[in-house]
Parts: structure tokens; C-alpha cells; sequence
């Protein structure tokens, strides 16, 4: 099969690998139908993380092609939707709600790579959610979307307890805080503040449900943030870039009491002074992003058309391309980038 990988920072090839086989009874071989470009996935091709030949792609859709004789709750045949972790669904975390902090957790993207024509899928009852039927063609771009982008900004809203009758800040104008917007909207804020500079995504937060746009960052943005909430701040903010200017940017932008889901992925070096962090008396959750529990919700929303996340993805190349798709997202020439096979 074909299959992108990383060779080393900035290096993308698409090459040929073995085809994926059933190794545990819980898994599944699915072909894939769409994949795309994370953001995340720039950090190891700006050498921000290591990487050596690696398989690249987190985010999946497709058809399931076999499963394991344990496999009880999708078939040959349907069209899946799966989370970036892999989790079995039936140890107490999952059961609490938390699928990425699964005993079984793993990362798709450490151990199985998707951004490839077919994959393996471990714990498949516990990863994969089937759609209702056969999606038509123009839901796919959305499907794929709530495999990370989505879920991942629904659980920073969620966990920035964004809800009717609250001030929603998001930092960030990636495909994540986009996806954040959104699912503010969805969960019934009265307003939502996007931190943007660039018009093309000022415009898409709009559209998912942006009242406010705020160009400032830093001090001056939390300030401006302050100026549009009476002075007290944003009841909830999401933090959707993981750098420590932005979570400061996000904290100081939180009203004492509020909230602030952070989802963006931090790296060596960020840090928090936690004086600061203690004065604010802000509640702080988040990580990686527990898609899987979200899933059945986001998929049964598209496929209702009740929402239209797919509108994040902004080119769109064969899987051949993929090289091309990494440089335009390093480039900021594209916001997401969607890989057809």
C-alpha cells in the first residue's frame, strides 16, 4: 500500500508498505477513504520533535475491510469515523469518560500512522464509531474532521465549560480553535471571542458562530479581551496552539473562576510560572482530547447536517501530494490540508 512518511524533519515521501493484517482478535483493517494533515503534524517537520522514517497521520475514515473474531459492534462493510487514540472502550477510564487515558491508549500516530491507503486498528469496538449508512460524498470532509479537529475543539469547549449565557474566548485560528468556535456555538454560548489575524480565518470563526474578532496578542490581546468583558474577563477560554504565551494569553484572559480548556500541544521549554497561575484562580483542564466519547454525538450532528466542520479543510490533494500539503500548511498557505485516496 501507499503510505506517507516522514524521513526526517521537512522530508516527505509517500512509499510503499506492507498492507496492514488482523494481529489481536479486536482489531480491524480499514480502507481509507479521506485522511488529512494535523497540525501537530508540523512540529516534527520543523524539527520540533524527533523524527526517522516515520509513518505519518492520526485522523481517519474509511471502509472496514476485516475484523477479528472479537470484534462485536462494527462489520465488514460500514464506514467508521476513529478517534487519534486508540482505547478499549471497557477499562474504567473509558467508562469515565476519558478514552485518551485508556490503559490500552496509544497514539495513532506513534504506532500505526494513517495518513496511508489502509490501517490496523486495534481495540476497534473501542476506537471506531460506524456512521448510520454510507455518508454521502460531500459529508466525508466533515466525518474526517471529527476524527480529531473537531472532537478536539468540542472537548476544549467542554472543558472550558462553555455554555448558554457565557463570554467564550479562543486563542488560536488553527483547524483546533476554528473547531472550538464551533462547538462554543453548538453548546449555546452568547458570545465568542476569536483571537485572529488572518481574514480568511477571521471570516470561517464567523461563519461557525464568532461575535468578536480580536487582533492582539499577548497582554494587549488579554487586555482587549478585558475592554469587551467589563473588565473582568472571558467566563471560559480555550487554548488552542500550546506554546506559553499562549496559555498565558489564555489565563490572564480568564475572569477569576472561569475556565480554560487548553488542547494545544505543548513541547519542551513551555512552562508556567505558577505564582501567577495561583493568583488567577482559574480552573485549568485539558490534553489530549478524548474524541472517542464524543464521537457518536459529532457523527449523528453531521449527518443530520446540523453542522459543517469540513469547511476547515482549504485544499485538497491526492495522497501522492502530500508533500505539497505539508509545505502549504508550514507555509500558513493553507489552514488544513485533505488527502484523497
Amino acid at each position: 500500500m501507499r503510505a506517507v512518511v516522514m524521513e526526517a524533519p521537512g522530508v516527505v515521501h509517500v512509499t510503499d508498505r506492507d498492507d496492514p493484517r488482523i494481529i489481536d482478535p479486536t482489531d480491524a483493517i480499514i480502507r481509507l477513504t479521506a485522511t488529512c494533515i494535523c497540525g501537530s503534524d508540523l512540529w516534527p517537520y520543523r524539527g520540533v520533535e524527533p523524527v526517522d522514517h516515520t509513518p505519518m497521520g492520526h485522523e481517519y475514515v474509511g471502509i472496514v475491510e476485516e475484523i477479528g473474531a472479537d470484534v462485536k459492534t462494527i462489520e465488514v462493510g460500514d464506514f467508521v469515523v476513529g478517534s487519534f487514540v486508540i482505547s478499549d472502550g471497557t477499562c474504567e477510564i473509558c467508562r469515565s469518560g476519558y478514552p485518551s487515558k485508556c490503559v490500552n491508549a496509544e497514539f495513532v500516530s506513534a504506532t500505526i500512522g494513517t495518513q496511508s491507503e489502509k490501517a490496523r486498528i486495534p481495540y476497534a469496538d473501542g476506537t471506531l464509531v460506524a456512521t448510520p449508512g454510507q455518508p454521502d460524498p460531500e459529508l466525508i470532509p466533515s466525518l474526517l474532521a471529527a476524527s480529531d479537529v473537531l472532537g478536539t475543539g468540542w472537548f476544549a469547549a467542554v472543558a472550558a465549560e462553555a455554555g448558554p449565557g457565557k463570554t467564550v474566548a479562543v486563542v488560536g485560528d488553527g483547524a483546533v480553535g476554528l473547531m472550538g468556535v464551533l462547538a462554543a456555538k453548538q453548546l449555546g454560548a452568547e458570545r465568542i471571542i476569536a483571537m485572529s489575524r488572518h481574514a480568511d480565518r477571521q471570516a470561517l470563526a464567523r461563519e461557525f458562530g464568532a461575535t468578536d474578532i480580536v487582533e492582539e496578542r499577548g497582554e494587549e490581546g488579554v487586555a482587549r479581551i478585558k475592554e469587551l468583558t467589563n473588565g473582568l474577563g472571558a467566563h471560559s477560554v480555550i487554548e488552542a496552539v500550546g506554546t506559553q504565551e499562549s496559555l498565558l494569553q489564555a489565563i490572564h484572559s480568564t475572569r477569576g473562576g472561569g475556565h480554560v480548556g487548553f488542547v494545544g500541544v505543548a513541547h519542551d521549554g513551555v512552562t508556567l510560572p505558577m505564582d501567577e497561575v495561583f493568583f488567577a484562580e482559574v480552573h485549568l483542564h485539558g490534553g489530549p482530547a478524548p474524541v472517542r466519547r464524543f464521537l457518536p454525538d459529532l457523527i449523528q450532528r453531521i449527518w443530520n447536517r446540523e453542522i459543517n466542520p469540513g469547511k476547515v479543510f482549504d485544499l485538497t490533494l491526492p495522497l501522492a501530494d502530500a508533500a505539497e500539503g505539508y509545505k502549504a500548511m508550514d507555509e500558513r498557505r493553507a489552514t488544513k490540508v485533505l488527502l484523497t485516496l
